[in-house]
């Protein structure tokens, strides 16, 4: 049986733990220090090995060498298991349980491994009702949207259930391909399925997170597919398209606070109920030591008298053991008896209680699913979709909330039941254990003594008068035991509080700082619109919602792993603090020798401690640099999300200028007046060549004083630049001429300190130097802006000047849109000089503009 209670006080035990002394299962009787031999109780027959596991004898349950007497010392409590320093510890094997009341059953002593797993499980399970949710609220959303279009007749009937069936057949799809991905990883591994490995665990762990990751990259983009084929269908104007987009996102960003508050209660939730789960299993765990704990007391009393009558030579020495050893061998086999009866028992027990409660709760998930689907039914007659998602919400909340207090009153029963079929078997071992005295008091001893009964009587009416304080010494050590539990429990809930808040204002320090990332980038697009930059803003406030929603779990899930690598030396340094503390409690006079064995005990539980506070700092450090590495990767799906969506509304944006410019630039007029300047009598080669040269010396003279304009500009710049660059110089040297009396005043601060200081200094003033070539950068471009528009301006004037004096010469009017009339032969002739001429011009038009922009 294997038990949480703390390993005997003898010299023989603690001789065995150091040695690492294992009996085989099979053999009975083992040496003992003095000669001796006692029935082996140390091994549990029915303890299978788990595949991996470092083999490891039970810290309690061992009835060896209480012959010996009550002789307690500190000696067992010197040292730890040496697996607690095995490197294999990732690698064994412990129980994959899918319930709470199956760890009540469980013949591992690893149960905190198996109530961390179901806390992950519960995470999971937890992400996918979400996911859920999530797209069921798009679809919603997107629903609502395209039946108020529909009943204004701008989609038809089968547009409106086409975009719907494509949007509902994308999210399954993407949902398919998951759980492919999800069944392949928890199929990798451990061949074994009833055993799972930490090391497979936090492997598993990681891939889901991964898949989970992929799997919201490419719900980003369905979503944008579905806002798209929305759009097309439509038909809207660019203001109204912008209009309805932002709508829908901001409609997401509402369903992703929603989910993020709920995901924390449920969380925290989660945590309450792994401290509830543990207090249970402690519980139980108290109830399995019980017989072992009799068993013991009442062999003690029993060698306490059988001493009595050696001393008085009405036994032997040999007699005695003999006795014993029966009496060991009788009381072993119904410890096994008890063991097997409460396991086999409390296994059926759990069966039929989990049988019982399956069947209730799919009940209870098919009427919440029938409230579901008909509020879902509703929803496209709801106008308010902000109404519709918080009353789908909160009847979804209202369901988790009721399931989970379900779960809750299940585990309590199991528990219950358990214990009182604990109870139950306690009481009849118990009842065969003092059968079994009795026995040996009125039957045995008359015949080997020669006692007679009614002395024999006495002694075992002494027997029970002795055995009352041992028992109730044993129940007042349970009690501090039960209190010592409950202070290491308050303490894990404050770390875990301290973890949680420390987890905030890393989520909100990455806010921030992706906040300030994504305004200076929308501050360098000043051609686009407010609605448009907007929108951009509300895309990315959406996404960066889903991705911290996601990484605040896995740092949850993150959490446990941790605490699953340190679990087992916490345990033992725990046994080892409890042993302690309950062996200076019932020590009430020492002496020297006790008081230096203490001392030493308590020096090696502090360097012991010490040691757990560096694997602690070691393990939290590598599943920080594991989270940092993947919320990088989260945020590099985010950036590349983000580049597409910019990148189109920059395209739709140019697009937008393109239509403007190509319906105002007047290309259809300048065509007629070709063919108008061409067929009329009154342009000739000489006049159109002067008016070319003309206009060829305006370009010029335009260019010319562009060029300047800009060396002039770049000039002015650079001297400004130094001149920041000289003052900037300036205030280093005076900062660094101080530094020397800082120094002496700062003699007492460490080196850490100093060097921190030091890279705070290098980092701000590199970033000054980055600020101040940024802001040169800015005023650079818009001084070239700035000449670029104003040479663009000169240069429509001096093509409107030339276009209309070409008109003049032509004798066509400016206003006037007339078709060209056919002229003669010989004016045909003349076109073909006048084409060539007049082209040249624009010719040079266009290549002079398109030089002064590339520069």
């Amino acid at each position: 049986i294997q038990e949480s209670e703390p390993p005997l006080n003898s010299n023989i035990t603690a001789f065995a733990l150091k040695a690492k002394v294992i009996y085989p299962i099979n053999q009975k009787f083992r040496p003992l220090a003095d000669g001796s031999s006692n029935p082996s109780l140390h091994e549990n027959p029915k303890q299978a090995v788990l595949p991996n596991q470092v083999m490891e004898t039970s810290m309690s349950g061992s009835l060896g060498s209480l012959s010996q007497g009550d002789k307690e010392d500190c000696s067992s409590s010197t040292t730890i298991h040496s697996t607690t320093s095995d490197d294999r510890f990732q690698a064994r094997a412990f129980l994959k349980v899918t319930s709470f009341p199956e760890v009540l059953v469980c013949e591992s002593f690893d149960v905190k491994l198996c109530l961390c797993s179901l806390v992950l499980k519960d995470l999971m399970l937890l992400d996918t009702e979400l996911r859920k949710e999530k797209h069921m609220m798009f679809i919603q959303v997107l629903k609502i949207n395209l039946a108020d279009f529909h009943r204004k007749k701008k989609i038809t009937d089968d547009v409106f259930k086409k975009i719907l069936l494509i949007q509902e057949n994308g999210f399954e799809e993407l949902q398919k391909q998951l759980d492919s991905r999800l069944q392949s990883t928890e199929m990798s591994g451990a061949h074994n399925s009833e055993y799972q490995t930490l090391e497979d665990l936090e492997r598993k762990q990681k891939e889901y997170s991964e898949h989970v990751i992929d799997h919201m990259e490419a719900f980003w983009k369905q979503t944008d597919k579905a806002q798209q084929a929305f759009l097309d269908q439509s038909k809207c104007s660019s203001a109204k398209s912008t209009k309805i987009m932002m709508d829908l996102t901001e409609k997401m960003i509402a369903v992703e606070n929603l989910l993020s508050e709920f995901q924390d209660l449920q969380a925290m939730d989660i945590q309450e109920r792994l401290f509830n789960w543990e207090l249970m299993v402690k519980m139980i765990d108290s109830l399995k030591a019980y017989i072992p704990e009799e068993c013991k007391c009442r062999l003690n009393t029993v060698s306490n008298i059988l001493d009595h009558l050696t001393v008085k030579k009405n036994l032997s020495v040999q007699q005695k053991e003999e006795l014993l050893t029966d009496l060991h061998k009788a009381f072993w086999e119904q410890l096994a008896h008890f063991s097997n009866e409460c396991i086999q028992q409390s296994k059926d027990l759990i069966l039929r209680e989990q049988e019982c409660h399956k069947k209730k709760r799919k009940e209870f998930k098919d009427r919440q699913k029938a409230e579901q689907e008909s509020l879902l039914s509703k929803s496209s007659h709801n106008e308010d979709v902000n109404d519709f998602l918080k009353v789908y919400h909160e009847l979804l909340k209202k369901h988790r909330q009721a399931q989970w207090e379900v779960e809750e009153e299940d585990d309590c029963k199991s528990t219950e039941a358990v214990a009182d079929l604990y109870k139950e078997l306690y009481s009849k071992a118990s009842h065969a254990l003092e059968k079994l005295v009795v026995e040996l008091f009125l039957q045995t001893l008359p015949v080997v003594t020669g006692l007679s009964v009614k002395e024999c009587e006495l002694l075992l009416e002494e027997w029970q008068e002795n055995l009352v304080p041992q028992l109730e010494k044993w129940e007042t050590h349970r009690q501090r035991r039960w209190k010592l539990f409950q202070e290491q429990l308050l303490q894990e809930k404050e770390l875990w509080i301290k973890e949680y808040a420390l987890s905030a204002v890393m989520q909100k320090h990455l806010t921030e700082k992706q906040e300030k990332i994504i305004q200076g980038v929308v501050s360098r697009l000043r051609c686009l619109s407010d609605g448009s930059v907007n929108y951009i803003l509300q895309k990315h406030q959406l996404l960066l919602c889903s991705v911290l929603r996601r990484l605040t779990l896995r740092r949850v899930g993150m959490a446990a792993l941790a605490r699953m690598r340190l679990s087992r030396k916490k345990s033992l340094i725990q046994e080892l603090k409890e042993q302690h503390t309950l062996q200076k409690g019932s020590s009430t006079c020492q002496d020297e020798d006790q008081w230096q064995l203490q001392k030493a005990v308590e020096s090696h539980i502090l360097e012991e401690e010490e040691k757990l506070e560096e694997e602690t700092q070691q393990t939290h450090l590598e599943f920080h640099q594991q989270l940092v590495i993947e919320i990088e990767e989260a945020l590099q799906f985010l950036q590349q999300h983000m580049e597409q969506v910019i990148g189109q509304t920059l395209l739709q944006h140019a697009r937008q200028e393109a239509g403007k410019k190509s319906s105002d630039d007047g290309q259809d007029f300048k065509e007629r007046l070709v063919e108008a300047a061409v067929e009329s009598v009154y342009g000739t080669s000489s006049n159109i060549s002067r008016l070319v040269q003309n206009y060829y010396q305006q370009l010029g003279k335009i260019t010319e004083a562009y060029e300047g304009k800009k060396l002039q500009q770049l000039k002015s710049l650079q001297v400004e630049r130094g001149e920041r660059n000289r003052l900037r110089k300036k205030q280093e040297i005076e900062l660094a001429l101080k530094e020397p009396t800082e120094g002496l005043l700062n003699v007492s601060s460490t080196v850490h300190q100093r060097m921190v200081l030091q890279q705070k200094k290098v980092l701000a003033q590199f970033e000054l130097q980055q600020q101040i070539r940024l802001e040169s950068l800015k005023q650079k471009l818009l001084g070239l802006h700035h000449l670029e528009t104003e040479l663009e301006n000169q240069l429509k004037e001096a093509e409107q000047d030339f276009l209309s004096e070409l008109a003049a010469l032509a004798r066509v009017p400016m206003a006037v849109k007339k078709q060209p009339s056919k002229r003669s032969k010989p004016a045909g002739e003349k076109k073909k000089s006048k084409k060539r001429t007049f082209h040249s011009p624009e010719s040079a038009d266009k290549s002079g503009s398109h030089g002064n922009v590339q520069e």
